[in-house]
């Protein structure tokens, strides 16, 4: 099961990918593997040397019972104090952020890949969308010939 989020890949431009682990409680597991997240508008921050995800919403385990998880609570991510040291310095220069593009499992693990991004302009987007309609367009003629 991948959890994608194809919005980042279109509104960012994606410099550097970070596999990291992700602290979550049993039934949000349960709501993962169902593929009941939304990470459309998540984003990482660095705080006190650790990692955090933000506004990631993983709704409720429906077998869950009171002491189901809160939906949209902040969820720590690890990883290696290089790692943060590296991406905290990336971060301080303006512009950049940390968007997660993927949530996924490796040996029943939940990992989440998070990209260093800088923002898109919006004529950077009309061209990505342009290149893609030109290359859709190549696949179909040579397709049919």
């Amino acid at each position: 099961m991948e959890i994608l989020n194809r919005k980042a890949r279109y509104d960012y431009e994606i410099e550097d990918t970070y596999e990291a682990g992700i602290v979550l409680t049993g039934t949000e597991i349960k709501s993962i593997r169902e593929g009941k997240v939304n990470i459309k508008d998540s984003y990482a921050i660095i705080r006190n040397n650790e990692i955090y995800l933000l506004n990631t919403h993983i709704s409720t385990y429906k077998e869950g019972n009171i002491f189901n998880h809160e939906e949209d609570r902040t969820r720590k991510l690890l990883l290696h104090k290089k790692e943060i040291l590296k991406l905290r310095d990336k971060l301080e220069v303006e512009g950049y952020t940390l968007v997660p593009l993927k949530i996924y499992f490796v040996k029943n693990k939940a990992k989440v890949l998070i990209g260093v991004a800088k923002g898109k302009k919006n004529y950077n987007k009309k061209e990505t969308i342009k290149e893609r309609d030109i290359k859709r367009e190549m696949e179909r003629n040579f397709k049919y010939k």
